[in-house]
């Protein structure tokens, strides 16, 4: 029961540490572009290539799925 005395405080302190974490990250904008970082898989950067890959003209393989649908 002692032991009480020690780990009520430390979990308090470990909950507002992470409730700070969570809040800074709020403001800092972690948080405002969710689908941006999800489309960006989509998107070729290298360019089109000579060879008439996936990202060959006539296709929509460097569009975002917003993009194809457009």
């Amino acid at each position: 029961m002692s032991s009480l005395i020690y780990l009520v405080p430390l979990a308090l302190v470990l909950g507002g540490a992470a409730l700070a974490a969570f809040f800074w990250s709020l403001r800092s904008g972690q948080y405002d572009d969710l689908d941006g970082a999800a489309e960006r898989i989509f998107i070729d950067e290298d360019g089109d290539k000579a060879g008439g890959g996936e990202g060959s003209a006539g296709n929509d393989a460097g569009k975002t799925p917003k993009e194809k649908t457009r």
